[in-house]
């Protein structure tokens, strides 16, 4: 059809007429040969050049990690892990005296479960505490883990695409009642999930640019029973700036526990007892003087 358009668009200067109706095409060959370039070079990104191991779930143990770090998301979106309403029961933070490193999405044993991103399975098989376990390595460098499941959906190294079934929840290895325990991982160090996706009906991710601070990787900062204030860093400056801790001084009031203190404040009681180098039985009086840093 171009041959045929070609002819008829040709005047009285052949030579000339066809040099013009090639600069013509420049543009629409340079922008479509862009285009291409971009959907080859997202589609080449090769997950498994590096730390790809099925035994180890933390292969990055040896990477030094850098803040604060950058994540990207190229939708707004993500793919919810049930097929349900999602009932956080118990979240990212300090509990019961140890690190709770993702959150626990409620279930009934035998729920399908889904991958909320395109991606390569890493591993796929039983890991200690966490039972029967899939974890799912993604293009922006995320990695999800999907624990306690009473069944695989998938193998090790199954490429699948966001929203595909990957397995079945249930109370595999170190789990209390049957639920969905969801980590999110960027090189081996996990980030609370809700500072980058809402846990609602809406599968929203908060940005699509989104910079972590070491406060969102570490439980101590957080408190399992409720969710944390999110504050969504979305510059490098606005993530430096929040790198600069802020303290103030609380004066403990009558009926006053540090529980109290806690929620008050929005600060865990771990990291009230460890800025003030106090222990959770401590013994606090009326009028006592309480460090709290945000």
């Amino acid at each position: 059809m171009l041959f045929l358009f070609c002819i008829f668009a040709i005047g009285q200067n052949p030579i000339k007429d066809i040099v013009e109706f090639s600069e013509t095409l420049k543009p629409v060959i340079q922008d479509t040969i862009e285009v291409n370039s971009e959907s080859i070079t997202e589609n080449i990104v090769d997950l498994k050049s590096e730390f790809w191991d099925h035994l180890v779930y933390n292969p990055f143990k040896e990477v030094e990690i850098i803040f604060p770090l950058k994540l990207e998301f190229k939708d707004s979106t993500y793919f919810s892990p049930i097929g349900k309403q999602k009932v956080i029961t118990s979240r990212y933070g300090w509990r019961r005296g140890r690190a709770h490193r993702g959150i626990d999405i409620d279930l009934i044993t035998g729920d399908s479960i889904f991958s909320m991103f395109d991606g390569i399975v890493r591993m796929s098989r039983y890991s200690k505490g966490h039972g029967r376990t899939v974890v799912v390595r993604h293009y922006n460098g995320l990695e999800t883990t999907y624990a306690h499941l009473s069944k695989y959906g998938v193998k090790e190294n199954d490429t699948i695409k966001g929203g595909q079934y990957i397995g079945n929840g249930g109370v595999s290895g170190n789990a209390r009642g049957s639920h969905l325990h969801l980590v999110v991982n960027y090189k081996g160090i996990p980030i609370n999930p809700e500072y980058l996706f809402e846990f609602n009906d809406t599968n929203k991710i908060r940005a699509q640019e989104i910079w972590i601070t070491r406060k969102w990787t570490r439980p101590i900062a957080h408190n399992s029973r409720r969710q944390s204030k999110i504050k969504l860093l979305q510059t490098e400056e606005e993530a430096l700036q929040s790198l600069i801790k802020k303290q103030s001084i609380y004066v403990v009031k009558p009926g006053d526990t540090l529980s109290r203190i806690s929620k008050r404040n929005n600060v865990s009681i771990a990291a009230l007892c460890k800025t003030n180098s106090i222990r959770r039985n401590s013994v606090i009086r009326v009028g006592q003087k309480l460090v709290i840093e945000n």
